[in-house]
């Protein structure tokens, strides 16, 4: 594996307290599986070595207004959001938790969405710095990154799923997920990802 870092940027999903945190609210679907595979200790490995070799840094973080205005519940699993009032821009739940927090260059894209791209800039952006491959890592695989790998597929750009910096609520949904990215973009570990800068 090759990797261009002028034309990369790592893409780290939903990285906020209410989704990865100990005491989030969608703690109790996610927190034993980013324990056990140290999803956050992988993902701070990558942000650093992004950084460490100038590759754009971004973050993207499913927010809404006060009072979920612009929330759209046909999903159920933004449905629950609404009803536990999770999530919301400018609270502690929506914040990246500290162990990868964004440096000061790196970008953070906010959207009402499960994909990134989706009511975003973020296409825009990539797109104007030059960026033709999108490093995704993230929780959870089976939601967030493989909604925005699938919309990055879309638009054009070339896309790795880092399989050892993402997780979601059960093993079978994690794997699920990096099979199918087998066919619609590249499976890889942190260590060939930074070994490819």
């Amino acid at each position: 594996m090759d990797l261009n870092a002028s034309t990369t940027a790592f893409i780290a999903c939903h990285f906020e307290y209410d989704i990865v945190g100990p005491d989030g609210a969608f703690a109790p679907f996610f927190r034993e599986q980013i324990e056990q595979r140290g999803v956050l200790s992988v993902a701070k490995r990558l942000v650093e070595g992004a950084r460490a070799k100038d590759v754009r840094v971004v973050y993207t973080r499913v927010a809404f207004q006060a009072g979920h205005i612009d929330l759209v519940t046909n999903i159920p699993l933004l449905g629950a959001v609404g009803q536990q009032g999770s999530l919301l821009d400018g609270s502690h739940g929506g914040d990246i938790v500290d162990e990868v927090k964004p440096g000061g260059d790196d970008w953070v894209v906010t959207n009402p969405k499960v994909s990134g791209f989706a009511s975003s800039d973020l296409d825009a952006r990539l797109r104007e710095a030059g960026i033709d491959t999108v490093v995704l890592f993230g929780v959870a695989t089976n939601l967030s990154v493989e909604s925005t790998g699938r919309s990055a597929g879309d638009l054009g750009y070339r896309v790795v799923v880092v399989s050892d910096a993402c997780s979601a609520a059960s093993d079978a949904a994690h794997d699920a997920t990096l099979e199918t990215f087998g066919l619609l973009g590249e499976v890889a570990t942190a260590d060939d990802v930074l070994a490819a800068l």
